[in-house]
């Protein structure tokens, strides 16, 4: 049953792409278990689609995720699930959201809210029945769209319309938006890449200027994970051609120092920049010569794994770069010693760093690729056996010399040389 305060909201029938691509939802992921859960739980029930996958259906983006909203407390939400034998968890539930899980898919259902009082992020809401005051405290007017099942939108900020014109805009004042989390300049820059037709509005610049000193106050977690989603977006060609962007960029994120490497990117770039990960393009933008990468992994607190990728990189490029460098045997030396990844990232990297490109370089990445990582011939039972050497250092330290003469000559080594090696 639809609320009375729908009449007060604007309903669009769409029997377009946009109600095709929001009923996919349910054909393509078990949600509709979900909405059937929470419209079964009362006669006053309702859920919707909310978010980010409504303005990515309305884009004709990829949904990589799924939000709902519902006018049930979590505690009503909680009690629906378990009657319907749904798992969930308690991701946020003191903000109103529970997270579903069916067959490996998560969905976030969070509660309709108000604000009752605002502090910098943290606010004190109250659960609410109210779809238009919900909407009212989200971001931007194209992420306050909500959808039934069957893709109709309730659109009270006309989000869908400035989706489609290529329009950011804030929901009511800017900069109260703003100062309730200071993430949104950082989302604003984002959008404004992903979506915008126009120069950006000069008042809206000047509060985000403003205001920019608030990001300070925020985790280097959140800081961090907007960034992935910022570089995920394939977005820094046009970050590196828009003044305002850059310079909010480089206050945010000072280590950040070649972001100008991907203003004119050549074939090579802009097939790489559209299927590397976010290591990698990191490396390239903060990798420098410098120690400037050993202070980013220190602030954003990277991960041990991405810290030792970032480092075989850094390493690499500190040292005096040579022809010798980038020859297949100095090459195969790190496939051996730091993995394939490494070779693949230290050739990719110099390539975007080059206005040409090195047609054997690439040759190079396409060998390595497909390239198996072999296993030393020699172990220490064939030496023990043939030389009569007993266990020990001595062994230890042959074996060693062996393992790097068998690298350096292209995982290749006669017994005469390994005889001399013994000998020696």
């Amino acid at each position: 049953m639809i609320n009375f305060i729908n009449k007060f909201i604007k309903i669009t029938q769409n029997s377009n792409y946009i109600a095709q691509g929001v009923k996919d939802l349910a054909k393509l992921t078990p949600v509709k278990k979900i909405f059937d859960s929470i419209k079964n739980f009362s006669s006053d029930s309702e859920i919707r689609y909310v978010g980010g996958c409504i303005r990515k259906i309305i884009k004709k983006e990829k949904v990589d995720d799924i939000d709902l909203a519902t006018n049930l407390s979590p505690n009503q939400v909680c009690d629906a699930l378990n009657k319907d034998n749904i798992d969930y968890y308690k991701t946020g539930i003191e903000h109103g959201t529970i997270t579903a899980v069916i067959n490996d898919y998560h969905f976030e259902i969070t509660s309709l809210r108000e604000d009752v009082a605002t502090y910098g992020r943290h606010a004190e809401v109250k659960f609410s029945t109210d779809w238009k005051k919900d909407a009212s405290r989200r971001d931007f007017t194209f992420n306050a769209i909500y959808s039934d099942i069957d893709g109709n939108l309730f659109d009270p900020f006309n989000g869908k319309d400035d989706l489609e014109k290529g329009i950011i805009k804030f929901i009511g004042e800017p900069e109260k938006r703003i100062q309730e989390d200071y993430l949104r300049i950082l989302r604003y820059l984002r959008f404004y890449l992903s979506y915008s037709n126009h120069e950006h509005d000069l008042k809206t610049a000047k509060l985000i200027k403003k205001n920019i000193v608030g990001i300070s106050n925020l985790s280097k977690e959140r800081l961090l994970d907007e960034l992935k989603k910022l570089i995920k977006s394939n977005l820094l060609t046009k970050l590196s051609r828009d003044k305002f962007s850059i310079e909010l960029f480089e206050i945010v994120f000072p280590q950040i120092k070649n972001i100008k490497i991907f203003s004119y990117p050549n074939e090579f770039t802009q097939k790489k920049i559209a299927e590397a990960d976010f290591i990698f393009l990191l490396s390239v933008l903060i990798i420098d010569g410098s120690d400037n990468a050993d202070y980013f992994i220190y602030k954003f607190n990277i991960s041990k794994k991405d810290q030792k990728r970032l480092k075989i990189i850094d390493n690499f490029y500190k040292e005096k770069i040579t022809s010798k460098s980038f020859s297949e045997n100095n090459l195969n030396k790190i496939f051996y010693y730091t993995g394939k990844q490494s070779v693949i990232d230290i050739l990719s990297y110099k390539l975007l760093r080059s206005k040409k490109i090195n047609n054997k370089f690439i040759k190079f990445i396409d060998e390595f690729q497909s390239k198996i990582l072999p296993t030393m011939p020699f172990g220490a039972r064939i030496l023990m056996k043939k030389y009569q050497i007993p266990e020990g250092k001595y062994l230890g330290d042959k074996l060693k010399i062996i393992e790097e003469e068998w690298v350096n000559n292209n995982f290749q080594l006669t017994e005469k040389q390994i005889d001399k090696i013994i000998n020696h």
